[in-house]
C-alpha cells in the first residue's frame, strides 16, 4: 500500500473535494502545532510540543522512515491528524509490530464528516494490531461500529493507606468526614503495611538484565507489551515531563521483578500511581517484595492511597493479599489484531493478558 491516500468524502454524505491522508514529513510541524492549538487549546498544545520529539521521534519502535503519525491535508492545509505509539506485541509467542492509538485531531470546521473515521482506518491498515487505551466515548463509539474486539475495561485496584482515601471530590466536606469516620476501622486492617521478604533496589535505568527478565517471563503471558530494557528506558528513565521512580528485585546482578510508580496530588488527597509491573506471577515472594515497597514509599511520601491497573489475574490476586480491592474502572481497552488469525476465545479469554496503566499513554 502507498504512503498517500487519497478519498472524496463524499460518500460520507457530508464533505466535498478530495483529502489526502499521507504520512507525517518534518516540515509538518508548525501546522500540526497551529492545529493542536485550535482543537485542544494552548496549554494543551505546549505540553505536547514538550514531550513530542520524546514521544514521537525518539520511540525504540519507530519503523525505519520515522514516527506513525498520520496526517489529513485538504491540498496544502493541515486539518487533520492521527498520531500513535509504535509498539512490539508479544501475542502467544509471536512478536508482532503494533501501535497505541493517540492523539487524534480534526479542524473544528472539518468534524462531523468523517475525517477522523478516515484517520482512523488510515492507522490500522498500517499496523499489525491496533491498540486503544482509555478511550473517549467518541473513539468507543466509533471502534464499536467498526467492529473491535471490546475485552472490557483493565481492572482498577485500590490500597487505602489513611482515612482520606475514600473521599471523594463530588461529595461535600461533611459526607467525607462522616465516609472517613465511618470506614477507618477498615482502612486501617487493609492498609497494614506487609513485610519485604526480597529487598527491592532503586535504579534510574534499566540494564540488560531488564531484558533477559522479559525473555524469561514473557511466556507467562498471553499478550504484553515487550518490556526490553530498551523500550523501558524510553518509556520511565526519559519522559522530559514525568519522573518515575523504580525499584527492582535483584538476585546475582539480575532483575527477578520491578516496579515503576510515581506520586500526585488529587483534588481530595494524595495519591501513588503503581504505573507498570513486570516478575514472573509464580515467584509470590519478589511480587509482594515489590507490592510492599511501593506501600513504604506512598506513606513517606504520604499518600492517602495506592492505586493501579492490572489485567493480569495472578498479578490481582496477590495485589488482593496485599490489601488491594478492586473499584469501577474508566479504563476502557479495545484491540484489532491484523497480523495473525486468532479465535474469539482468545479475545474472552483475557485473565492471561499482562497490561497495565504505563502502556500506553494515560500517564502523562
Amino acid at each position: 500500500m502507498s504512503q498517500s491516500e487519497r478519498s472524496g468524502l463524499s460518500e460520507q454524505g457530508q464533505a466535498t473535494g478530495t483529502i489526502a491522508i499521507d504520512r507525517f514529513r518534518p516540515e509538518d510541524r508548525p501546522a500540526i502545532e497551529q492545529l493542536y492549538r485550535r482543537v485542544f487549546g494552548h496549554d494543551a498544545q505546549e505540553a505536547s510540543r514538550l514531550r513530542w520529539d520524546w514521544q514521537y521521534r525518539r520511540n525504540p519502535n519507530n519503523p525505519p522512515d520515522g514516527p506513525q503519525i498520520w496526517v489529513a491535508r485538504d491540498e496544502a492545509r493541515v486539518i487533520g491528524q492521527y498520531a500513535s505509539m509504535p509498539v512490539t506485541l508479544w501475542v502467544h509467542g509471536r512478536e508482532i509490530p503494533a501501535s497505541w492509538g493517540m492523539d487524534v485531531m480534526v479542524a473544528p470546521e472539518r468534524q462531523r464528516q468523517g475525517l477522523g473515521e478516515l484517520l482512523f482506518r488510515t492507522w490500522d491498515r498500517h499496523t499489525g494490531a491496533s491498540l486503544g487505551m482509555g478511550l473517549s466515548e467518541a473513539s468507543y463509539r466509533l471502534f464499536q461500529k467498526l467492529r473491535w474486539r471490546d475485552v472490557g475495561p483493565i481492572p482498577c485496584l485500590v490500597k487505602p493507606l489513611t482515612r482520606r482515601a475514600l473521599r471523594r471530590p463530588q461529595w461535600s466536606m461533611a459526607a467525607n468526614r462522616f465516609v472517613s469516620w465511618l470506614t477507618l476501622p477498615f482502612v486501617r486492617i487493609v492498609g497494614r503495611a506487609r513485610p519485604l521478604v526480597a529487598q527491592p533496589e532503586p535504579f534510574r535505568r534499566f540494564d540488560a538484565s531488564f531484558t533477559r527478565l522479559w525473555e524469561r517471563v514473557a511466556g507467562r503471558f498471553d499478550a504484553a507489551v515487550k518490556r526490553d530494557a530498551t523500550y523501558l528506558n524510553w518509556k520511565f528513565s526519559e519522559p522530559p515531563a514525568i519522573r518515575y521512580s523504580m525499584a527492582a528485585v535483584r538476585d546475582a546482578g539480575e532483575a527477578r521483578g520491578y516496579v515503576v510508580y510515581r506520586h500526585l496530588q488529587e483534588p481530595r488527597g494524595r495519591v501513588t500511581l503503581l504505573v507498570d509491573l513486570l516478575a514472573d506471577p509464580e515467584e509470590t515472594e519478589v511480587v509482594q517484595s515489590l507490592l510492599a515497597w511501593v506501600d513504604r514509599e506512598a506513606r513517606a511520601n504520604d499518600s492517602d492511597k495506592i492505586r493501579t491497573f492490572a489485567m493480569h489475574a495472578g498479578f490481582r490476586k496477590l495485589m488482593r493479599r496485599a490489601g488491594y480491592f478492586q473499584v469501577k474502572s474508566t479504563l476502557q481497552f479495545a484491540i484489532k489484531i491484523n497480523a495473525i488469525e486468532l479465535s474469539s476465545e482468545f479475545f474472552q479469554h483475557t485473565d492471561g493478558w499482562h497490561f497495565t496503566l504505563g502502556d500506553s499513554d494515560q500517564d502523562r
